[in-house]
């Protein structure tokens, strides 16, 4: 699946780059939207991938497959509303945006794309770094968006509980990526999502075309 030469890797660098930057712009816009400020006077409101990289995170993106960037932070004080509930919407909003770019640029593939080899090139890379990071963030574990969704769909008190995981969740986080958990827990969803995607996407085209 994945290419290290240097070819292989400026095919694929633009899809991580905007995966990446457009999911934490996604936390960012959600928080502002519930009137939290802490992302604007930061600097987070823009689709500038500089501005979110983390430089780990795209290491392991570009080696592995699968990644993070800086995240962005909120002041849950600051929502309009729940904050418990307010924290899980601004965690939702950055995999449900790289979904929504995954089957947008699917649709663009099957409504012309694949007859352009450089759209092609570099759409279907967009297409898989988006799902995967959509998917590797809906893991339930500290810090990623997962915990936070768990913990806003969860009672208070079972929701502290996710909450106290944080001082472990990177520790965690590494041992499933080093020992290959993380794979095998993400790629059977990866798989099954884009192949959705296809098949709506050919739908689609083939009622155009």
């Amino acid at each position: 699946m994945f290419n290290y030469s240097l070819q292989g890797i400026a095919a694929i660098l633009p899809g991580i780059l905007v995966a990446i930057a457009f999911h934490e712009y996604a936390h960012g816009k959600a928080a502002d939207l519930l009137g939290d400020p802490t992302p604007r006077y930061q600097g987070r409101l823009t689709v500038n991938p500089f501005s979110h990289l983390d430089i780990m995170g795209t290491l392991l993106f570009v080696l592995a497959g699968f990644g993070w960037a800086k995240p962005v932070q909120v002041n849950p004080i600051n929502f309009k509303g729940d904050m418990q509930r307010g924290m899980m919407l601004v965690a939702l909003a950055g995999p449900m945006m790289n979904l929504t770019i995954a089957f947008v640029g699917t649709l663009v593939l099957f409504l012309g794309g694949f007859q352009y080899f450089y759209v092609s090139l570099f759409v279907q890379p967009l297409i898989l770094y988006n799902v995967i990071l959509a998917v590797f963030n809906l893991i339930p574990v500290p810090p990623l968006d997962g915990s936070k969704i768990l913990a806003g769909l969860l009672p208070r008190n079972a929701a502290n509980f996710v909450y106290q995981l944080e001082a472990y969740g990177p520790i965690i986080l590494l041992l499933l990526i080093f020992t290959g958990a993380t794979r095998i827990i993400i790629m059977p969803a990866v798989h099954g999502i884009t192949s959705f995607f296809f098949l709506i996407g050919g739908a689609i085209g083939n009622i155009i075309y």
